[in-house]
């Protein structure tokens, strides 16, 4: 249910949610460099290949966000590259909808991208261990974030929604915990492999 489909949102959840997801993707591509294009593609296309495996868990499925190791890794160029993965989701395969594209980007991106401003910094020097254990509680607050994000979406649409938000909450508890264990896998890689992907990102002028 983190990807919400066309006809179950308000307006002014709607147009708020895609005012501040605008703003998001504005930040982001202002930060985009031509040197940052391919690794924002290639997480881009992790982000679009692995949101399209669902895990039947109890009466619906969950699939992998991975909003806390993009938040990380990219930064507010996580807008971008969420936004075009959606995108892509939802005019190929129909997965959520179109209207509900800027409050979905805000909810799968916002929250990594906030804690890995706290979670990032941490990890400048880090060894393996460190950067797992920073990485996966970035995640698994990502996915928490996400859920609350997508619950508050519903719940100020209509009250007629609140009856799911117990069971859509529950469902993604585990994907928080299956999150931070993958994400602190692959960050404690990269800080063996690539350290230099988990400097510090660099202002902009």
């Amino acid at each position: 249910m983190a990807h919400i489909p066309d006809g179950v949102l308000s307006l002014p959840v709607i147009l708020g949610g895609s005012a501040l997801a605008l703003g998001g993707l504005a930040m982001g591509l202002r930060r985009l460099e031509d040197r940052d294009i391919a690794e924002t593609g290639i997480l881009a296309a992790v982000f679009f290949v692995v949101s399209l495996v669902s895990i039947p868990l109890g009466p619906s499925s969950v699939h992998l966000l991975l909003g806390g190791l993009m938040g990380i890794i990219l930064g507010w160029r996580a807008f971008p590259a969420i936004f075009v993965g959606l995108l892509l989701q939802a005019v190929l395969f129909g997965f959520g909808g179109v209207t509900t594209l800027g409050v979905d980007t805000l909810n799968m991106a916002l929250p990594g991208v906030v804690l890995a401003m706290v979670g990032r910094p941490l990890l400048a020097g880090a060894g393996p261990g460190r950067t797992a254990l920073v990485g996966g509680l970035v995640a698994g607050l990502a996915v928490l974030g996400t859920i609350g994000g997508v619950a508050a979406a519903l719940a100020l649409s209509s009250a007629a929604h609140l009856p799911a938000l117990t069971v859509i909450v529950a469902t993604y508890l585990p994907l928080a915990l299956i999150e931070a264990v993958v994400t602190g896998f692959a960050l404690s890689f990269l800080a063996r492999v690539r350290p230099e992907m988990l400097a510090p990102l660099p202002r902009p002028a």
